[in-house]
């Protein structure tokens, strides 16, 4: 079983691309920054500590409350943006921001998930992804939830991305990044994607051999795939360096990757010039780094001479004690 990847928002800074926790890229995201305007399955959650986890002991909100909080922050202007975004089904049209601001309530309640995910609509299953928790989910029950998102991107995103968090990530990648799905195979590229950004749980053996499937397979690859394939690039070469210069001259050789975005302003990326810009806020942070705390040599230098100054002091202040002794002898 794969290690569990490490989450961009409490680990490295993501600087993928725009895109639902800018892990990566996707529609997903492009709607994020226009909303923001300004009982358990299977016997291992009754554990304890899962109780506790997933909200079942502390008397989390109920799915009856919750819903109604979503219908009063529903609007009709967020609606319209919703449906130009691939969703056709029950919606309210509520803003990020506002579902951000329920989960920091909520924080983890996977049962709560489980049946706001269960209720079919839009927003209540956006939710459902943003507290759900990662370990709890089974493969099936992933399988279950990307299977309903066809022709919703945004959701398919969101699922990855809880995907992306789990122990069961390489196995999803694995499970899905091939299928003859469109959404399904975006959706295993995504959480290869997150997996890439999250730097040090995957190593560049692991990755390599995908890099050969993009640029072999990306141009004759589903719409939205080819979107999550473009995304892994981007990942690959922005976050490791061994493999950046492999990246670069695949993302040359397949050149511009046309993506039907729809009705939105959303863009896919030139992977060079992105994976170009990743290099140069990371140099520019790391001299900001080094401005701020010296170089590793100076530092090593200025550690040298304090302990120098300490152990002087150390040996003048023995000397002092022993000619006092002396003299009180005498």
């Amino acid at each position: 079983m794969a290690r569990r990847a490490q989450s961009p928002a409490k680990g490295m800074p993501v600087e993928v691309v725009p895109a639902v926790a800018e892990t990566l890229i996707q529609s997903a995201g492009a709607i994020e920054r226009v909303m923001r305007g300004t009982g358990p399955a299977a016997s291992p959650d009754l554990r304890p500590h899962r109780l506790l986890r997933c909200g079942y002991a502390r008397g989390g909100m109920k799915l009856a409350e919750v819903m109604k909080r979503l219908e009063q922050a529903g609007n009709e202007s967020t609606l319209k943006t919703w449906r130009r975004h691939e969703v056709t089904g029950p919606a309210f049209g509520v803003r990020f921001a506002d579902l951000y601001a329920l989960r920091k309530q909520i924080k983890v309640d996977h049962a709560l998930a489980r049946e706001l995910w269960a209720t079919g609509n839009h927003d209540a299953r956006t939710l459902a992804t943003l507290i759900a928790d990662p370990e709890a989910m089974t493969v099936e029950e992933f399988d279950a939830w990307q299977a309903v998102c066809d022709g919703n991107y945004g959701l398919n995103g969101m699922v990855a991305d809880v995907g992306g968090r789990s122990p069961l990530a390489r196995e999803l990648v694995e499970r899905w990044h091939g299928h003859e799905g469109e959404y399904r195979s975006a959706a295993g590229w995504h959480v290869l994607g997150i997996l890439a950004a999250g730097g040090t749980d995957v190593d560049d053996a692991y990755l390599r051999p995908y890099l050969a499937k993009i640029r072999k397979g990306i141009h004759a690859a589903p719409n939205r795939t080819r979107y999550s394939m473009n995304s892994v690039l981007i990942a690959i070469g922005g976050y490791h360096p061994e493999l950046r210069d492999e990246a670069l001259v695949i993302a040359k050789a397949i050149g511009k990757v046309e993506v039907d975005h729809g009705d939105t302003s959303c863009k896919t990326p030139d992977a060079v010039e992105y994976i170009a810009k990743m290099m140069a806020r990371q140099s520019k942070k790391a001299a900001k780094h080094t401005a701020a705390n010296g170089t590793p040599a100076k530092k090593t230098a200025a550690k040298k001479t304090a302990a120098k100054k300490t152990a002087a002091k150390k040996t003048a202040a023995k000397k002092t004690a022993a000619k006092k002794t002396a003299a009180k002898k005498a």
